[in-house]
């Protein structure tokens, strides 16, 4: 079928083209360009939900996987009626906040959705805490036992938090916050968190932030939560052979050691409709407390 092939479709009321339809965009898998639009309006109730508010930033893949990408920031053009944008620092974001905006995203081939860790309404005071959980080599069978090292030592402190795949090689520990704490105040938390099981587990853990000085050690990236900076977002799909999809997870799952290319575009349907967002089983909860037991620790400690 010729690949300049086009057909408009209506969505939400809006009339949106789509090119190539019978592109391959995930050839391991069988997925093409019309497949992924089905599997994005399938996951937009959740994809939505952790975009809306954020700055956006996606990875276009032109040719699929398989090809080149690029990371875009600024709106693509020419730009629909129904796509809105919000002024950074010179850069207009896309807001992803409706079926349309995603699917018109998704057939631009946007494989993957990265969303800031600040607010567009908020930016000093996040409304999650994020440790991601990174491995310096590419196959790394420990990642769910450091995650759930991590997740244990949060726990300890009162901590409740969710783990998530990043959908990669990576685990993202999430903690949704009463939002009375800075992006600074919270990296303090991130260090100690960091300080303590690097010295604790030396074998497995580091915060060394150069990559080629950490050897085959996870990086407990805390640094990474900042403004400006982003997460893949939930629901996210990855640019990967396996079209894995970043995906909240239970703590017994990462116990049991579940992969993360278990979770993908052809399966988080069923999954969904089945568990619902893991993200909203824990309730935003305060810090401060932590923060002033670290400090109190340190203080300790000097004297």
């Amino acid at each position: 079928m010729n690949r300049t092939m086009k057909g408009k479709v209506m969505i939400e009321g809006q009339e949106l083209t789509i090119s190539n339809p019978t592109k391959l965009l995930f050839p391991e898998m069988g997925i093409t360009k019309a497949m992924y639009l089905q599997r994005l309006t399938a996951l937009s109730p959740w994809l939505l939900k952790h975009c809306q508010d954020r700055y956006l930033t996606t990875i276009r893949y032109p040719d699929g996987v398989t090809g080149k990408s690029f990371y875009q920031k600024n709106c693509p053009a020419p730009t629909p009626a129904f796509v809105q944008t919000d002024e950074r620092e010179g850069i207009h974001y896309v807001k992803l906040q409706s079926l349309p905006v995603l699917l018109w995203l998704g057939n631009l081939a946007c494989l993957e959705f990265h969303a800031s860790f600040d607010r567009i309404s908020d930016r000093d005071h996040p409304t999650e805490w994020v440790l991601d959980i990174d491995p310096s080599l590419e196959e790394e069978p420990r990642i769910m036992e450091a995650a759930s090292l991590v997740g244990e030592l949060l726990e300890s402190l009162g901590i409740a938090s969710t783990p998530k795949t990043s959908g990669a090689t990576g685990i993202q520990i999430i903690v949704p916050l009463i939002p009375d704490l800075t992006f600074d105040e919270l990296r303090r938390i991130g260090e100690f968190v960091g300080t303590f099981l690097s010295n604790k587990y030396p074998r497995l853990f580091t915060i060394e932030r150069l990559k080629k000085l950490r050897g085959d050690l996870i990086y407990i990236d805390y640094l990474q939560h900042y403004q400006g900076k982003t997460i893949i977002a939930p629901y996210s799909p990855r640019a990967r052979n396996r079209a894995t999809v970043s995906t909240p997870l239970y703590w017994e799952e990462v116990r049991r050691n579940v992969a993360i290319t278990d979770f993908n575009l052809l399966n988080i349907e069923a999954r969904l409709a089945q568990e619902g967002d893991l993200l909203d089983l824990v309730a935003p909860q305060p810090l401060r407390h932590i923060l002033a037991f670290i400090s109190g620790s340190k203080k300790g400690q000097s004297e």
